[in-house]
């Protein structure tokens, strides 16, 4: 019999509608009846493509034992934490402040207070390798609950407060020399041998990569671009990358990139391609630009709903199996390309061999080695090894196709959305693409109608014509990203408009009137233990992060010095924690970048029809110009529009010769220029 949560909307929460666990969703019913009876309550948190969430969920919450001793003597909760971060973040805090790590899924045991008194991961059913088995910590808190309740109800106070996140009243000086340390922490961690930061496992964090090609700009003679392009080359060149279906993995579990954790969530594919589309206007190099544009096009063919709205995630499992979808041996390789010769050109390329550089004989694709040595010994020109390798990949992509697929968690959250929106509009300015522009509008629209609430509000979810809870700051920082992003890729008035009002949403419902900064949830919000703000930059940026820059970025667009005073405002109230570890907060450093300038609004007047408005916009968009603003002051309607939204444009025109650029720095415009050569030696 289906439990709860087959009332649920969340894949997640789905995956456990037939366990017989009694699980209760999130909520006041849940409580109440942990009050009424008087039990501990046990809390689960996880996410749909999580593989150890898979791993403990049939260990534990299939069996039947482990579910009647949950079922006598707690309440047991379960929680998506893509629909809930603000509960995955606060429970989160408490094991790792408890255990020292974190990660999914993630075990909680609270009081019917919601009072937290402890907390871990994964449990195995029974104790093995030194970790404590489930049914043994059921049964050891179980027993205290009923001979020493008063010990924990005391632990629970304790760490509820200890959680508690206090006002930082100190203040430092944001300068450059903040961006400097920051620069010297991520050389000090970085992987010279194969790219990326710290040890095994690796994560890609494209913020810190973002941050360098800043801080290449401002000091060229460093080794910050050589980090950024080694990082990206090899991320491309490994396993994290597929090279079949295209798309990134999650996270490498070795330090070569070789392995992954092989889901593949929507938020990596657009900040990566955040990543390689900045490295590709600082470098020219193709490579960083096709890859971009791979990264398009796995998210466009398989993360994509047919309103246009972007997916979350694809699951690392299939068949029961971890990778299973996307690894080899030889002989599937040969039967699938029924050429023995390219069929071992190919394994050797990609290290499909015999024993495997996987699990149980199977081999992760990656290119292990330079393609031009193994051509020569081919016989093969480098063009003609391409080639071959291309339509190998071609064929092994068909074929496995027809393998069982990974679960795809289809629930559409407005901040992954607006992350992608952001990505593809980038991608459509940079690399000219206009079909990127047009997804990116797609889906911008899907949000803005059905994950909008009539205060302007956006609501977190979507999923099968239900839209549900109310959305996060960073729902509306990455939202307005994505808007910012689609506005100067466009230059449709309108994007612009949608993102100042969900930034005046955002200063509404979430700013802190006394001690500034965003809280993560609303004012209307649920009145949890704990109402946090976050500001570290980790696999997503913050919303406070993001926020700072965004509303730089509005003041500059609108010329209205009433956004930049709250950017000024937010960045002090987090100045302290920021300058005491400044490499994680790599997303907050880039709008302290921004913030430093020189910073500058280019506004190209003309029609957008007419040849040189093109040309004049495209040196603005192809140039890597981090700390910029680009607007389209067209004739008519648009103009008008565009005028009450940034009045400083309103007597910008084309001139007699239809196009003109005006290039604003430090609160000061230069004369008009009209050609692409005279617009470059400006903009220098």
């Amino acid at each position: 019999m289906p439990n709860r949560l087959a009332q649920e909307k969340s894949p997640y929460l789905l995956q456990h509608a037939h366990n017989p666990v009694d699980w209760f969703p999130w909520g006041e019913e849940a409580f109440a009846k942990a009050k009424a009876e008087e039990k501990p309550v046990f809390l689960s948190v996880g996410y749909a493509t999580c593989h150890w969430c898979h791993v403990m969920a049939h260990e534990c919450f299939e069996d039947q034992e482990v579910a009647e001793a949950l079922n006598r003597d707690f309440v047991s909760i379960k929680v998506d934490r893509e629909e809930r971060p603000d509960l995955d973040g606060v429970y989160m805090n408490v094991c790792q402040a408890l255990t020292g790590a974190g990660g999914w899924p993630l075990s909680v045991f609270l009081t019917p207070e919601q009072k937290p008194f402890f907390a871990g991961t994964y449990f195995p059913k029974t104790s093995r390798l030194g970790r404590p088995g489930f049914l043994d910590l059921l049964a050891n808190i179980s027993r205290m609950w009923s001979q020493d309740r008063g010990r924990i109800l005391s632990t629970g106070d304790r760490i509820t407060e200890a959680v508690r996140p206090r006002p930082d009243k100190e203040r430092a000086e944001l300068d450059m020399s903040v961006l400097e340390k920051a620069y010297w922490q991520l050389a000090g961690a970085y992987d010279p041998k194969w790219g990326g930061f710290g040890r095994a496992p690796k994560f890609p964090t494209p913020h810190h990569l973002n941050l360098l090609l800043r801080w290449h700009a401002r000091q060229p003679g460093g080794k910050a671009l050589e980090m950024v392009e080694a990082t990206l080359k090899a991320m491309r060149r490994g396993g994290i990358w597929d090279h079949l279906g295209l798309g990134f993995h999650r996270y490498s579990v070795d330090e070569r990139w070789l392995a992954p954790h092989f889901e593949k969530m929507l938020y990596d594919q657009a900040l990566l391609a955040h990543a390689y589309l900045e490295a590709h206007q600082v470098t020219g190099n193709e490579l960083y630009a096709q890859t971009a544009r791979d990264i398009f096009a796995y998210a466009l063919r398989d993360l994509t709903s047919p309103e246009g709205a972007f997916y979350s995630a694809e699951d690392a499992d299939s068949e029961g199996e971890e990778g299973l979808f996307y690894v080899w041996t030889p002989p599937q390789v040969a039967e699938v390309l029924e050429d023995q010769d390219l069929a071992d050109f190919f394994c050797a390329y990609h290290d499909v061999g015999q024993h495997g550089n996987f699990e149980h004989g199977r081999s992760i694709i990656w290119e292990n080695q330079s393609l031009e040595p193994l051509a020569r010994h081919h016989g093969l020109s480098l063009e003609q090894a391409s080639q071959r390798l291309a339509q190998a990949r071609e064929k092994l992509f068909q074929a496995r196709e027809k393998r069982p697929r990974p679960l795809r968690d289809d629930k559409v959250l407005a901040a992954w959305n607006g992350l992608m929106i952001a990505a593809l509009a980038k991608g459509a300015a940079v690399l000219g693409r206009d079909e990127y522009r047009e997804a990116a509008a797609r889906a911008a629209e899907f949000v803005l109608a059905k994950l909008r609430d009539r205060q302007g509000r956006l609501l977190r979810r979507w999923r099968q014509g239900q839209a549900q809870g109310p959305g996060y700051l960073d729902d509306h920082a990455f939202m307005i990203w994505g808007l910012i992003e689609l506005y100067e890729s466009g230059f449709d008035p309108a994007h612009l408009a949608a993102a100042l009002e969900l930034a005046d949403a955002a200063n509404r419902f979430f700013w802190d009137d006394l001690h500034h900064g965003y809280f993560f949830t609303p004012h209307h919000g649920e009145n949890l233990i704990v109402r946090e703000k976050d500001l570290y930059d980790g696999a997503l940026p913050s919303g406070n992060s993001s926020m700072a820059l965004n509303l730089l970025r509005l003041a500059r667009l609108t010329g209205d010095q009433a956004w930049e005073n709250r950017a000024h405002k937010l960045m002090a109230a987090m100045s302290a924690q920021v300058a005491q570890q400044p490499m994680a907060y790599t997303q907050f450093l880039m709008a302290l970048d921004f913030a430093l300038g020189p910073a500058r609004e280019v506004v190209v007047a003309g029609e957008p029809e007419h040849p040189m408005v093109q040309e004049l916009l495209g040196v603005a968009k192809r140039r890597f110009l981090p700390n910029r603003a680009l607007l389209l002051k067209p004739g008519g309607a648009p103009g008008r529009r565009l005028a009450q939204l940034a009045p400083f444009t309103e007597d910008m025109s084309p001139g007699e010769s239809g196009a003109a650029a005006y290039v604003c720095r430090d609160f000061a415009c230069q004369r008009p220029v009209a050609t692409p050569a005279d617009l470059i030696e400006a903009l220098k």
